[in-house]
Parts: C-alpha cells; sequence; structure tokens
C-alpha cells in the first residue's frame, strides 16, 4: 500500500487532535482533584478550629463553675460569720423575709428513725444556743423539722410528717432548757413537703432530711 504525503499529513493532524484531546481530558481531571484536595483542607482546617474553641470554652466553663462554686463557699462562710454563728454552720439569710436560718443535718441530731437527740449534738447545739441568747436575743424562733419522701416503715411514727415534727420537738425542748424563753419558739414538721433536693438519690434525701433554726430578726 502506497503511502502518500497527504496520506502521512493527515495521520500527523489526527494524532495531534487525540494528543491535544487526551491533554485536555487530564487537565480537567488535575484541575477537579485539586479544587477537591483544597475542599478536604478547608473542611480539616475548619474542623481543627472548631475542636480548639470547643476545648477553649471547656476550659471556660470548668473555670467558670469553680468560680461560682468559690462565690458559693466565701457566701456560705459570709453568711456565718455576719449573722454570728461562725464558719462551719450552714447559715442563710432572708433579705424580704426578714430571717436568718441555721440548718443541721438530720445525720448530726438523729440515729435513722429516731427523734431523741444524739449525746455529740451538744456541742452544735450549744453554740447556736449562745447565739440566739446573745445576738438574738428576745426573737422569735421557729424549729422547723424536715424529711425525704421515703415511707416510714420500721419505726413507730405514723409518717413523715410525725417524724419531722417530733424531731422539731427534740430540738425545741433542748433549746428551751438551754435558756431560750418558751414564748418566744415554737415547733413545727413540715415532713417531705419541702425538698431542697431531688429526691431520687442519695445524696439529694441527705440535704431534704434536716432540722432548721429560723430567727425572725425583724420581730
Amino acid at each position: 500500500m502506497r503511502v502518500t504525503k497527504s496520506k502521512i499529513a493527515l495521520l500527523v493532524g489526527l494524532m495531534s487532535v487525540l494528543m491535544l484531546s487526551g491533554c485536555t481530558d487530564w487537565k480537567k481531571n488535575y484541575d477537579a482533584l485539586n479544587v477537591e484536595h483544597q475542599n478536604l483542607k478547608g473542611l480539616l482546617e475548619r474542623e481543627r478550629a472548631e475542636k480548639g474553641q470547643l476545648a477553649d470554652q471547656s476550659a471556660k466553663d470548668q473555670q467558670t463553675i469553680a468560680d461560682l462554686q468559690k462565690q458559693i463557699l466565701v457566701k456560705k462562710k459570709s453568711a456565718a460569720e455576719a449573722t454570728g454563728f461562725g464558719e462551719g454552720y450552714d447559715v442563710s439569710f432572708d433579705a424580704a423575709a426578714g430571717t436568718v436560718t441555721v440548718t443541721v443535718s438530720d445525720s448530726i441530731l438523729f440515729d435513722s428513725g429516731k427523734v431523741n437527740l444524739k449525746s455529740t449534738t451538744s456541742k452544735e447545739l450549744d453554740h447556736i444556743c449562745s447565739v440566739l441568747k446573745g445576738k438574738y436575743a428576745g426573737k422569735e424562733v421557729d424549729v422547723v423539722g424536715h424529711t425525704d419522701t421515703d415511707p416510714i416503715r420500721k419505726s413507730k411514727w405514723a409518717d413523715n410528717w410525725e417524724l419531722s415534727a417530733e424531731r422539731a420537738l427534740s430540738v425545741t425542748r433542748y433549746l428551751i432548757q438551754k435558756g431560750i424563753p418558751e414564748n418566744k419558739i415554737k415547733a413545727s414538721g413540715c415532713g417531705p413537703a419541702r425538698s431542697i433536693a431531688s429526691n431520687s438519690n442519695a445524696a439529694g434525701k441527705q440535704k431534704n432530711r434536716r432540722v432548721e433554726i429560723v430567727v425572725h430578726v425583724r420581730k
């Protein structure tokens, strides 16, 4: 078969077209891959930045919580000192009601299901009584008993209302014996009605089992 110059020129042209077409496809593929690479790089950098921000925010949140806990402790300490009861006592002041409240856990005052005061409670109650007779002499005092929501099962008390009232009476009688005037003090029981924490766990129940000594500073 004779190959003429015209045929050779035609073949060269076709090859050039094919080569150019191949180069074009390769360049398109390269550009597409490069765009995808840049997108992935951007996503990675964004994710790293977000993780860094989350870590910074978490650290800030932890610091905020720590600061609030310190503030609460400082306020409790300040309230205890300002009201005269001193550090180590759970004291709160309600400006609107005009009351100072000292909260004593039942674990300090009583054995489980009992209403007779432990012999070891005299230190706490004697100190509270001395403050009442000194700084708050002549002021009216309420002694309020509280329980958790667990029903009475083994003790002789009809229900938590009776248990809380009897415990309040025990504290009231002790304070009267130590010199608080009978006409300035009264006892009451709230049973489980005024919880200050959740009764779904042991820690919450322990907080709810308490006796509050409420001083009416405006009366």
